[in-house]
């Protein structure tokens, strides 16, 4: 009797988790990746990125780094605050979402502001069949239906640049057009149409 009902509970959680991956994938929740994922087909965006201060920022919440920044900004330089939820979601990638950064001893790969917090978690589409190396012939719309984010803009940004944080003054305004040349990779021609 012991040995049904344990497979009965076994069952009923299968049945759990593969209902709910069903619902998360028709919600377009897809896990994230993190930035070496990409790296793979993107080499040389990747490589623009890590020149960029977003491939860093985590490392900007510990104690002593950014000294400067956080003493102008009324922060403790001596303060670690890589726990500091008021602080970290917007020095990592997908903080609070499925598959998302929960913290760093858990999701290193997800630490700094990374390539899915403009494009989308990559966990929908670079499945098998999608955006792939084994897929040079995919089409731009599936990949969108899959969680890509078709077209960056600034509204990615403006969730952490914004005048709640600590380092902008009041009446601050995100302007995406000036800040994209000095924050985000070099944007390179794709090798294949899609």
């Amino acid at each position: 009797m012991r040995r049904v009902t344990l497979a009965m509970v076994g069952v009923a959680i299968v049945a759990l988790f593969a209902g709910a991956v069903a619902v998360s994938a028709q919600d377009g929740e897809f896990a994230y990746i993190g930035s070496k994922g990409c790296k793979k087909c993107h080499l040389k965006q990747y490589k623009s990125w890590e020149a960029t201060p977003m491939a860093t920022t985590f490392d900007k919440l510990k104690a002593g780094e950014a000294a400067d920044a956080k003493t102008a900004a009324g922060l403790d330089p001596a303060a670690d605050y890589t726990t500091d939820a008021t602080c970290v979601g917007c020095h990592v990638t997908g903080m609070g979402k499925p598959g998302g950064f929960v913290d760093i001893e858990t999701t290193p790969e997800l630490a700094n502001v990374g390539c899915e917090n403009c494009h989308g978690p990559g966990g929908g589409y670079t499945q098998d069949g999608y955006m792939t190396l084994d897929n040079k012939e995919y089409k731009k719309a599936d990949i969108v239906a899959m969680g890509m984010v078709d077209a960056v803009s600034g509204e990615q940004c403006t969730g952490c640049h914004n005048e709640e944080s600590p380092f902008v003054e009041a009446g601050f305004v995100f302007d995406f057009e000036a800040s994209a040349g000095e924050a985000i990779h070099e944007h390179f021609p794709l090798k294949y149409e899609h």
